[in-house]
């Protein structure tokens, strides 16, 4: 493993493979609220971003993500004091329940999975993977969307290019006082707003020019649905399905108000939860057969 993480195998599968299984995990991964479900997304989120991008992923995970959890987690008991588990009252005279301390350690871990899964999914779903799966469904939100996607991190790069120029004329935001910096910001700001809307224009022209969401267009592609992207659609909508029944079923159901309870644990009731288990180690599962069938072939050779 480098700095960059492992070559990820789930990536080269079929759009719409990588499409489902990022839809479901995240609206799982927002609807579902009990604490196993919520630890097994966690847990299933960061192991497939430190895979993926390495150190980098350890730094965003354990210095910014977890830290806001903490931090979200002691906030939301502050101002929320429902619950009918009084453990002590604030110097101001609310009352600290046990059943807020839970939810806000519930909310953050959710906020906290949506953001690594959503992380992960700007570095699978490629803008050219989101506009061949809804070019022709919806072609102008497609590229709206795909426009979004792909803004920031070319924003980050852009506004490095400005920032060096502008430093080498003496106009960068280490330079001068207090004021001289502030206007110096401005100008970079500017510039760049400026060339994002320029670059929204070209885009759109440039796509308007090809015929691009015209009726009977033809788009070349290098997509191509194969034997193995069908079997992981098949697991994956299986797993899906299968926590879906969980769903409905209540097996997945918690509450937090006015007391935590959840649907009582038998040997049906846990399947749901390891399918969810199943589901959000996907990736990493398809990343460790595919580095075995590799070893394999070099063995072999």
């Amino acid at each position: 493993m480098n700095n960059k993480g492992h070559i990820d195998a789930f990536s080269s599968y079929h759009p719409l493979v990588n499409f489902l299984y990022f839809a479901l995990v995240l609206l799982y991964s927002m609807v579902l609220m009990h604490p196993a479900c919520l630890a097994i997304s966690l847990i299933g989120a960061f192991t497939y971003s430190i895979y993926m991008k390495g150190i980098k992923a350890v730094k965003f995970n354990f210095f910014i993500l977890l830290p806001m959890l903490v931090v979200t987690a002691v906030i939301n008991p502050a101002f929320n004091h429902e619950g009918a588990t009084i453990l002590t009252y604030l110097p101001n005279g609310n009352p600290l329940t046990l059943e807020s301390i839970l939810y806000g350690v519930a909310a953050s871990t959710m906020m906290a999975a949506v953001i690594c899964w959503f992380s992960c999914y700007n570095e699978v779903m490629t803008s050219d993977k989101f506009v061949y799966l809804f070019g022709r469904i919806i072609p102008a939100l497609s590229l709206i969307l795909s426009m979004i996607l792909r803004f920031v991190p070319r924003f980050k790069a852009q506004i490095a290019v400005i920032s060096n120029a502008q430093k080498c004329v003496g106009r960068d935001i280490s330079n001068g006082g207090i004021l001289q910096r502030a206007r110096h910001g401005l100008t970079i700001l500017s510039i760049m707003i400026t060339w994002a809307m320029e670059n929204a224009i070209e885009t759109a022209d440039s796509m308007k020019s090809r015929g691009y969401g015209l009726p009977g267009r033809t788009a070349f592609s290098i997509f191509k649905l194969e034997p193995r992207d069908k079997k992981a659609l098949t697991a994956i909508g299986g797993l899906g399905f299968f926590v879906l029944l969980g769903v409905c079923f209540g097996s997945l159901y918690f509450r937090y108000y006015p007391t935590a309870k959840g649907h009582p644990l038998g040997i049906l009731s846990t399947l749901p939860f390891l399918a969810y288990a199943a589901l959000c180690i996907v990736p990493i599962i398809i990343n460790q057969q595919e580095e075995k069938q590799w070893k394999a072939t070099q063995l072999n050779s």
